[in-house]
């Protein structure tokens, strides 16, 4: 990650950690607005599909886009299982490289 900052929602932050990371503990709402005032008008990502799903519940997501490799580990999370609703998307972008393939979808509210 080097000097990106990070925004962590949680219930519990830890006690110490390193300065990189901001734990944020009042809402996704809240750490959106706290990554806004530090990106200013650059992208902001965000990672886990637990997260991934609260933000696009709250209609808090702009784009989407996937980062799909030619590796399947068999484990984790669904990225999109468990939404409120039916979510539309419109894409504007696809690539291949390297073993990835990079999907792009805008949000369409």
């Amino acid at each position: 990650m080097g000097e990106v900052p990070c925004f962590v929602v949680t219930h519990t932050p830890p006690a110490s950690s390193d300065p990189v990371f901001t734990f944020v503990t009042d809402g996704i709402e809240r750490a959106l607005e706290k990554a806004q005032e530090v990106a200013a008008d650059k992208r902001i990502g965000l990672m886990g599909a637990d997260i991934d799903q609260q933000f696009l519940a709250a209609g808090l997501v702009d784009e989407i886009r996937i980062h799909l490799i030619d590796v399947l580990l068999g484990g984790g999370r669904r990225l999109f299982d468990q939404l409120p609703q039916r979510i539309e998307l419109e894409q504007t972008g696809h690539s291949q490289n390297d073993g990835v393939t990079h999907l792009e979808y805008r949000v369409l509210r």
